[in-house]
């Protein structure tokens, strides 16, 4: 997503929209370990604790705009866009992988994170993924005060994932749908009644409000058709299932209970297996697109993440607007 493209996707946004992504402090480009262009934004005072957004598959740096609009005061962020998405560059086809996803992360926190300081790092879907994918990595560990996973899961995908409706009884069936959905090179075209009712069903609860079908409608539909099958291709095969017991900082785990992509039953499972699990959090009547869908509960969990293990942390603003569950 070039620029133009990126304004294209918030036009006809009021400025003061919470779907409309502010103006960051700073940008920069910084250059993964086989060279594809990383597009990083910082937003909110420089000598603030610092959060780090990673945002998921077929979304970009918009994806954040309310949660950005909700911390930026208090923090500084920095949110960057995944290879092939947004104004990153986008690889040949070798570059399409966990491992990438992990360089890519390593860049970044390099590059904004100085040695002897620390960030909370927050991964919606694949974003939490990539986390997963770097945490063997000691540029990744030394930076790290704590980590939220976020409407995501380490493997299975294909067998868990509720998008095609119960009646359909055959795994065959269904795997093969959900993987054919996943890879798929169909373009999704202009965003129309048709599409944001389809992406509602699929990705977002149903009481998700028209305000935020459209924001994701925006940003799914500035994804381009050839990082978004490859990346969908990844994810089919997913097994990071080893790579949680790499996750030792503390982690906090959060899905909606109407995530179809990504269900509780990945949330839970990771909450066992994680080293230092400081907490489960399920958003009653939530869907896949939480930092959306549940703004400030989200916000909630991340300012109690710097609260809790960051030094010199401002005031935790408590601010929920959906019914929170926390096992």
């Amino acid at each position: 997503m070039s620029r133009t493209t990126a304004k294209a996707a918030t036009a006809g946004l009021a400025a003061d929209s919470p779907f409309t992504l502010p103006a960051p402090r700073r940008e920069l480009v910084v250059h993964s370990a086989d060279g594809t262009r990383i597009h990083v934004e910082e937003h909110g005072p420089a000598d603030r604790p610092t959060v780090v957004l990673i945002h998921g598959w077929t979304c970009s740096t918009l994806f954040w705009a309310p949660l950005i609009r909700n911390l930026s005061a208090d923090f500084q962020v920095v949110a960057y866009d995944q290879r092939g998405h947004g104004r990153s560059g986008v690889p040949d086809r070798t570059g399409y992988s966990t491992r990438a996803l992990a360089d890519d992360l390593t860049a970044v926190l390099e590059a904004v994170v100085p040695e002897g300081r620390r960030a909370v790092l927050v991964g919606h879907s694949m974003g939490g993924m990539t986390l997963m994918a770097a945490s063997g990595r000691a540029a990744v560990k030394s930076r790290t005060a704590a980590t939220l996973l976020a409407s995501t899961g380490s493997g299975r995908l294909l067998a868990e994932t509720q998008v095609l409706p119960p009646r359909f009884r055959s795994k065959k069936v269904r795997d093969g749908f959900h993987r054919l959905l996943l890879g798929s090179r169909a373009p999704l075209g202009p965003v129309s009644a048709v599409s944001r009712a389809a992406l509602k069903y699929g990705v977002m609860a149903a009481g998700s409000t028209p305000e935020q079908v459209a924001a994701t409608a925006r940003v799914v539909h500035a994804c381009r058709t050839r990082p978004r099958s490859a990346w969908g291709r990844v994810l089919a095969g997913l097994d990071l299932d080893a790579a949680l017991g790499g996750l030792t900082a503390p982690t906090a785990v959060l899905v909606g209970s109407a995530d179809k992509l990504t269900p509780p039953v990945h949330a839970r499972g990771m909450a066992a297996a994680l080293p230092h699990c400081v907490g489960l959090t399920e958003l009653d009547g939530l869907g896949h697109m939480t930092p959306i869908e549940g703004t400030d509960a989200v916000a909630d969990v991340v300012r109690g993440l710097v609260r809790d293990h960051l030094p010199n942390h401002p005031p935790v603003r408590e601010n929920l607007s959906v019914k929170e569950k926390t096992v």
